[in-house]
């Protein structure tokens, strides 16, 4: 039994963590550049708690506020040039995915010239500044991964830029910040967590560690089921229903730190690229065939997923998945083709234990999304 595991960003988590740490952000530089979307870090206080922070340290900082859902590589390359005018040594990231993956990716373009044509080699040099996430959703785990998921029109599909130079340095934990998150991007975070771990699970990477983290990651979304299912939107869903979300969803994002993600992320991409698809709801309408596969060829993994489901079935999953997604808008024939021919492309689809065939792709395509 060989394997590694290496985990360097350090973890603050609790209420108000963010506005006691001061000393923390001190430790990280000079000046700060905040990379955020345009209004939910305002909304849920985040942001006023960093800047509260900041100024108590003494800091300085400037606010990069132009991320967008499913961000682009001409806005990060945009961001590390605001980053080096400005003069900010140090990056914080305050939102779901797309602001701390954006985050990460400004830090090394801020810290080095790469050509857009070796953005995602995989090679840099090791000079990136320090990096402080605050994750605002339950979902993503990118405050824990070397990964920095970006649009990429000329393969029409999102790639991503890894590397062990991307781990953040330290990531606050403060599920306060959710508590404004409606009910769709509550589920749809909440649904690619779940995936994070269960693909973790199914790939040829995993390790005896990332395994017993992944079973962790999933006992922890189903103590949410049940809360989650019933929940309508117009209340407000407890605290401790978020604190268990946001733990899952970090442990995922350990978790595929070292596993990486297989089929289900590289045939979602298409579902979030070509319709734009909310990215943990692709992954959830695709999951279930992706397993029914999966336990035929390691029946003994998929038992363990579902133990820690506390499901007897993968079809059992799949129905929970339905019941908490929603219907969702068919595919067409020539659609699966398409978007299977692409998917089979990318590396992590490549990461399971067994070979997915652009067929076999195409079927979980149909069986799950294509009507009639």
């Amino acid at each position: 039994m060989n394997y590694s595991f290496y985990m360097p960003t350090r973890l603050i988590q609790g209420q108000g963590c963010v506005r006691r740490s001061a000393a923390v952000f001190a430790s990280l530089g000079t000046k700060a550049f905040i990379v955020t979307g345009k209004h939910f870090a305002r909304k849920n206080g985040s942001l006023d708690d960093v800047t509260a922070a900041l100024t108590e340290a003494g800091l300085s900082w400037e606010v990069f506020d132009e991320i967008m859902s499913n961000p682009t590589i001409e806005v990060v390359y945009r961001g590390a040039e605001r980053m080096r005018a400005c003069g900010a040594d140090f990056v914080i990231g305050i939102g779901g995915g797309s602001p701390m993956d954006s985050a990460k990716a400004i830090a090394l373009l801020y810290s080095q010239e790469v050509k857009e044509e070796n953005l995602f080699s995989g090679s840099y040099e090791d000079c990136l500044p320090p990096m402080a996430m605050i994750p605002t959703t339950a979902g993503t785990g990118s405050e824990v991964t070397q990964y920095a998921i970006l649009t990429n029109d000329a393969k029409e599909t999102k790639t991503s830029v890894a590397s062990d130079l991307l781990f953040p340095t330290v990531a606050f934990l403060d599920a306060g910040y959710m508590k404004s998150l409606g009910r769709a991007t509550t589920i749809h975070t909440a649904v690619d967590a779940l995936s994070h771990n269960v693909e973790g699970m199914i790939s040829k990477r995993a390790t005896v560690i990332s395994d017993a983290l992944a079973k962790e990651g999933i006992r922890r979304f189903r103590l949410c089921l049940e809360a989650l299912l019933s929940w309508d939107g117009q209340t407000e869903l407890p605290l401790e229903v978020r604190e268990e979300l946001l733990c899952a969803s970090t442990i995922g994002g350990m978790v595929i730190a070292h596993s990486g993600t297989t089929a289900v992320h590289s045939m979602g991409y298409e579902l979030t690229y070509f319709h734009g698809t909310d990215h943990g709801r692709a992954n959830g309408l695709l999951m279930a065939e992706f397993l029914k596969i999966a336990a035929e060829r390691m029946p003994e993994k998929t038992a363990d997923i579902l133990e820690a489901l506390s499901m007897n079935s993968v079809k059992e999953l799949g129905e929970m998945l339905k019941a908490i997604l929603g219907p969702e808008p068919p595919l067409t024939e020539e659609e699966a083709l398409r978007y299977a021919a692409i998917a089979v492309q990318a590396k992590n689809i490549k990461n399971a234990p067994f070979e997915l065939t652009e067929e076999e792709v195409r079927e979980i395509y149909r069986k799950s999304l294509v009507r009639g």
